[in-house]
This record gives C-alpha cells, sequence and structure tokens, in this order.
C-alpha cells in the first residue's frame, strides 16, 4: 500500500504543478514578495511591483525594493501599481529555452503594467525584460518618457569606491572604466551628446570588489536611450536607471498600448567582462551577424601620420625602407592627400601626377613587401565642396531644418541613408581600392559612431536615420570586400566608446586616439570580450604613456603600431616623431617579438582578474598551450597570484622580455615573487 500511494503521488505532483502555474500560486512565493531565481540572480517582487535584485554571491548588493519600471507624463511618472499575477511558464525560442515569467498589476488610473521575464538556460544569472502599459482609463495621457530598471548598489564598507562601465561617448572622451565617488552623476546618453560625438555600447555596469550589477538594452540597432549612474552624496549608494524620451509626447489614450524596448538586468562577480561576453553571444543569437576575422588585419601598422597634414611623398617614400627593416607590414596614407571632405580626389598640388601619381605610391609601399591603408572620413561633406554643390540635398537635417555640423572637419553630415550617399560612397571606394589600388581602410571620425534623427527624409520615424547608421557601414564593408577580398577595414570613432552597433561591419578595432596607456588596455579588455575574434589595433605607440609603451598593446594582445619619422621630421608637424636610435632598437625588439608570438591571435582570458581592484593590474592570454600574463604597476615588489593554472601541472615561468628564467611552479602552485617598474611579461608554460 505504500508503494502504491508514492506511486500515486508522483503521478499527481505534475498535476499539482500545472495547476499552480494557471492558478499563478508560485512555489517560491512569500507572504509579502514573489520571487524569480536564475542561476546567481535573484529578483524579489513585492505587491507594489517593485524590485530588489540581489546576487547569491553578494546578498548585501541591493539597496532594498525599487519602484524600479514606469512611464512618466510632464508631471510626472505613473506609479501606485498593485501586483495582480504572476506566473511562470516554460518555453523554448531561437535563443534557446528557459523560463518565462509574466507580472501584472493595475494602478489606480486603470493603466495596466504588463512585464515579461525571459531567463534563458544558456544565460544564468542575465534575465531580458520587456515592459507593456495599456490604458484602461477613460483619461487620456501625454507619455514623455519610460524607465526601466531604476535600481539601487549599496557600497561594500571595505571598498574606497565603486567601479563602473559607462557606454556614451562625449568630447571629454573619457575613460570607459572608471572608479566613481560620492555624487557623481553621468545622463550615459546613446544619442548624440555633441556636434561630433554620440553612441556607444548599451551597457551600465557598477561593480564592488564582490560583485557588480549591470542593466542594458538588447535592441537590434541603436537606440537613443540614457543610462543614467548617480551616486548618494556619501557615495554609499549608486542609482542607475534606462531612460528613454519619447521626440515628441505619446498621446496614451483609453485601449492604447505601449511597450519599452527589451533590456537586460545581471550580477557577475569580478569586473564587466562577463556581462560583455555573455551580451554580446545573446545579441548573436538574437541575429547580429559579425564579420570574419581577417588574417592581414593582425600585422603591425606604421602609419604616415607622423608627418601630419603637410606630408611630402619623398618623406613618406623615404620612410619605407625603415618601415620594412623594423618588421611592419602596413604602410598607411593619412590625412592630407585629398582635396576636402567629400571630393576624395588627389590633391593636385601634392600630387602633380593626379591619380597615376597615387597608384605609383600605392606600387612602391607594395614594393617593400608592405601593404597599403589609406584614410578616409566617410559621411562628411565640405560645403565648398564640388559634392555638395553636386547634391545639395544629401545633407541630414535637424528639426529646424538646419544641416548636422562636424565640428572636428568643418563639415557637415552627409544623410546615412540617402541614395546620393550611397552612390558617391561606392565611387570614392572604387577609387581608393581599384584605380589606386589600396589593401585597406582607415575609417577616421568622431561622428560614425553616431548621428542624430533626420528630418529631411521622407520617412516618418526621424529616428530611422540613427537606427540605421550601422547599415551605411555594412555597405562600405561589403562592397570594400568584393572588391578586395581580404581588405581591411578598421573604424576610428577619434576617442569614443565605439557603437556597438558599428562593430559587426569593421574587421580591425583601434583604441582610436586613446589619451594614456590606460585606455589602451581598459579599451582592449572591452573589446575582447565584445568582438574577440576581430583585431584589436593598439593605435600608435606615440599615443601611450610617454610615447614609447609597447608593452601596453603587447600585454592586452593588441595589434602593434606607431607614426614615427624619419630620418627627420616636417618641419610643419606639431611634434617630433623621430626615431631616435634608442626608439629603433626599442621598435626593434617589441616588433620582432609581436611577429614571433602574434599574442593578438590569442584567446584572451578577461575574468581572471579585476580591472578595477585586482593590483597590480593583471591580464592573461592563452596561446598555443601557454599562458602570457601582463602586469602593470608604477612599481611593483611582492607576490603575483598566477591565476588560471591546472592544479595537477608543472609550469616553467619566463620573464620573455627581459629574458629572464622565473624557475619552476610545482603542482597546486599559483604564486610567484617578483619586482618589477611598469611591466612585467611572464609566460607560463605547461611542462
Amino acid at each position: 500500500m505504500k508503494i502504491i500511494l508514492q506511486i500515486a503521488l508522483l503521478a499527481f505532483i505534475p498535476f499539482l504543478s500545472a495547476c499552480s502555474e494557471k492558478l499563478n500560486v508560485i512555489p517560491t512565493e512569500t507572504a509579502n514578495s514573489n520571487i524569480i531565481e536564475h542561476g546567481n540572480l535573484k529578483i524579489e517582487i513585492n505587491k507594489q511591483m517593485a524590485f530588489k535584485v540581489l546576487s547569491k554571491w553578494t546578498p548585501q548588493l541591493s539597496a532594498g525594493f525599487s519602484d524600479s519600471e514606469y512611464i512618466s507624463t510632464r508631471r510626472g511618472k505613473i506609479s501606485g501599481f498593485v501586483l495582480s499575477d504572476f506566473s511562470r511558464k516554460g518555453f523554448k525560442d531561437k535563443i534557446g529555452r528557459g523560463q518565462q515569467y509574466l507580472i501584472v498589476g493595475m494602478n489606480p488610473q486603470k493603466v495596466e503594467k504588463r512585464m515579461t521575464i525571459k531567463a534563458y538556460d544558456d544565460f544564468p544569472d542575465m534575465v531580458f525584460c520587456q515592459v507593456k502599459y495599456v490604458n484602461h482609463g477613460a483619461k487620456k495621457l501625454l507619455i514623455t518618457d519610460w524607465t526601466n530598471h531604476n535600481l539601487k548598489i549599496n557600497k561594500n564598507t571595505q571598498d574606497k569606491e565603486f567601479w563602473a562601465f559607462q557606454g556614451s561617448s562625449t568630447g571629454a572622451r573619457k575613460d570607459w572604466i572608471s572608479p566613481i565617488g560620492a555624487d557623481f552623476y553621468n545622463a550615459n546618453y546613446m544619442g548624440m551628446n555633441q556636434s561630433d560625438y554620440g553612441g556607444g555600447i548599451p551597457i551600465l555596469d557598477v561593480w564592488r570588489q564582490d560583485g557588480g550589477l549591470a542593466i542594458g538594452h538588447t535592441e537590434l540597432a541603436p537606440k537613443l536611450v540614457s543610462m543614467n549612474l548617480e551616486t548618494s552624496e556619501d557615495g554609499k549608494e549608486a542609482d542607475m536607471r534606462i531612460n528613454y524620451k519619447y521626440l515628441e509626447p505619446q498621446e496614451f489614450g483609453k485601449g492604447d498600448e505601449l511597450s519599452t524596448f527589451e533590456t537586460f538586468v545581471a550580477v557577475h562577480t569580478g569586473d564587466c567582462f562577463r556581462t560583455q561576453r555573455a551580451f554580446t553571444k545573446y545579441m548573436q543569437k538574437k541575429g547580429l551577424k559579425f564579420v570574419e576575422p581577417e588574417e592581414a588585419a593582425f600585422e603591425p601598422i606604421w602609419c604616415a601620420w607622423g608627418y601630419e597634414r603637410n606630408f611630402t611623398l619623398d618623406e613618406i617614400i623615404g620612410t619605407l625602407p625603415k618601415v620594412k627593416e623594423l618588421g611592419f607590414k602596413w604602410a598607411v596614407l593619412d590625412d592630407g592627400y585629398q582635396i576636402t571632405e567629400g571630393d576624395w580626389d588627389v590633391n593636385k598640388q601634392k600630387f602633380p601626377g593626379g591619380d597615376d601619381e597615387m597608384k605609383a605610391l600605392v606600387d612602391k609601399i607594395h614594393s617593400y613587401g608592405l601593404k597599403a591603408k589609406l584614410w578616409w572620413a566617410p559621411l562628411a561633406v565640405d560645403f565648398r565642396s564640388e559634392l555638395f554643390k553636386k547634391y545639395p540635398d544629401i545633407l541630414l537635417k535637424n528639426a529646424d531644418e538646419s544641416p548636422q555640423f562636424i565640428t572636428w572637419w568643418d563639415a557637415f553630415y552627409m544623410s546615412p541613408s540617402s541614395p546620393a550617399t550611397k552612390e558617391h560612397t561606392e565611387h570614392v571606394l572604387d577609387m581608393f581600392l581599384n584605380k589606386w589600388g589600396f589593401d585597406g581602410l582607415k575609417m577616421d571620425g568622431q561622428h560614425m559612431n553616431a548621428c542624430p534623427p533626420d528630418y529631411a527624409g521622407e520617412s516618418d520615424d526621424s529616428e530611422e536615420a540613427a537606427e540605421q547608421l550601422p547599415l551605411f557601414f555594412k555597405d562600405v564593408y561589403d562592397f570594400s570586400r568584393k572588391q578586395k577580398p581580404n581588405a581591411v577595414i578598421e573604424n576610428c570613432p577619434c576617442g569614443c566608446c565605439m557603437s556597438y552597433y558599428n562593430m559587426p561591419y569593421i574587421n580591425q578595432a583601434v583604441s582610436s586616439d586613446p589619451l594614456s596607456s590606460w585606455q589602451i588596455r581598459t579599451k582592449g579588455k572591452v573589446y575582447k570580450a565584445l568582438i574577440p575574434q576581430t583585431a584589436y589595433y593598439g593605435d600608435h605607440v606615440e599615443l601611450s604613456d610617454h610615447g614609447s609603451d609597447y608593452a601596453s598593446s603587447f600585454g592586452v594582445g593588441a595589434v602593434l603600431g606607431s607614426k614615427f619619422t624619419w630620418p627627420k621630421d616636417n618641419p610643419t608637424a606639431s611634434a617630433s616623431y623621430l626615431l631616435t636610435p634608442k626608439k629603433e632598437a626599442a621598435t626593434k625588439k617589441w616588433i620582432g617579438l609581436y611577429n614571433d608570438l602574434m599574442l593578438s591571435k590569442g584567446e584572451y582570458l578577461g575574468d581572471l582578474y579585476d580591472i578595477g581592484f585586482d593590483r597590480p593590474e593583471a591580464h592573461v592570454i592563452r596561446k598555443d598551450g601557454d599562458l602570457y600574463y601582463a602586469f602593470y604597476a608604477k612599481s611593483f615588489e611582492g607576490t603575483l597570484d598566477l591565476r588560471g593554472l591546472d592544479s595537477q601541472s608543472t609550469y616553467q615561468v619566463t620573464d620573455y622580455y627581459h629574458d629572464k628564467d622565473y624557475g619552476e611552479l610545482a603542482k597546486g602552485a599559483h604564486l610567484l615573487a617578483v619586482k618589477f617598474d611598469d611591466f612585467i611579461l611572464l609566460r607560463v608554460h605547461k611542462k
């Protein structure tokens, strides 16, 4: 009888479970809240539909319940929701399997809030959310904006401050990863912040030493959202939220529906790397496709920009033997060859022989076994240009019908979706790659990262231009690779946190005018998280600390580059980049080591060390079975923790830059006593 009863009970359990789903009685429900648990992420929802986000790693992560999702009018946010339904079901879609939660509530104004949360099996510690509002009341409302994930995080009392990744871009060209102190605020707007600056990576991540909280949106096109970050006056609490403001208030009458973008919440340990890696994997499953890596994009680069705009052909040609001798594989012709922005034909004052002389220069570069890359500022058109005279309607227009000005180039912004823009772009690409014979493009300018709404087109949706800007770069990539199947396409949005939505259409990212070696390394960490197969170029070494820090690019797996001049500078250049005997010896050593090891093709292990809290700063690359550690500090003497080793193996440790043997690490050992200034590069070989 006992066995029969047990069998009957087991048969009855699925029925009870199905009933609990239907009746919205969740096994984890408590008297005051409903709970979603997914991996190490835990979300509590109370009867007022307020959220508390917790982490099993860091139980005290959140600063309490927040009214986290809401819509607003000019008079303030619409709130006062009361939970009426909390249900769960299993599901499967093109991304994978998981659990889907529906959370429903109504407020006194008869506005219904319906929040769908998807928790995929393949994305633990991360949930994806969409909120829909339905007006069941008689009153018509004017909605100005919506907010998702207005969440709070407590500071760990052991930490001096929070660390954060902020993905927006402004003319300040600030660090993407930085500590944030008390009374801090940043809107992190993903649209245009200044005439030339905008766009970025739609993620906001704040962490403590024991873990962090991240939010962002997962739409397949850029969206004009803000990712606000604010800390309290005492710095003990950080407030984060995603906010979208409508260009015009939206009428929200009886029966109308209003939906937010898909957004996410994630918890993690360590720094922002894990969230960024999970985000990009999700986006690719959702439909974003990245191009295949290009072998030539990993080769070291010399750029003629050391001679600046007033370069001479003799200067460039005279430097090529030294470029070849030092081991560089690319030579780049930078700004100054063209008539003006938009008119990209050769300037006859610089190239008296016109197209033939430009082609002769490319042939000369090729004669040294080098590849040739050409600088170009797409979408910029000078108002004095022949292009503007021919196509006066080619411009992007603001709401007041004024053209969008690109301050840096003293030019206007071409409408990225204009047929005239497409025709012009294909014409110049054909000239660059076929008529002149270049092997790749250095696309340059912070204006490439985003554009404002375009009111010049026929579309009723003025935000369409901003959302479709990446498709312009897709056309550039596709057309260029059709002309030259191995063309290298570099996108250099000067100083910007590069738009994530432009990344699928390049095969070479770049630190893009870094202000410090820290920026070279931290930008590298972000790119290695988001586009791990794409070549990352550390930019000219002359932009690093002291103008000579090859180690920062080398240690994070970046392509090395220089804009040295030789045997003398151009007299009108703003600074000297002369290759002195000391610099030549250092460059030859670094480029030789780079060509031998090619760490830029290795696997960057970004989750082993926290860029904010671990000191000395550390980066690790796995290549051909070896682990390559790079540690950075002004001065360090002590013990390094070599994370990621197999406890059952012995290892040989070598400082491969200074050619110093540290001996053998026994099984289970992972600590190494060292002393260094600036950097130490270690190869750890499994015996």
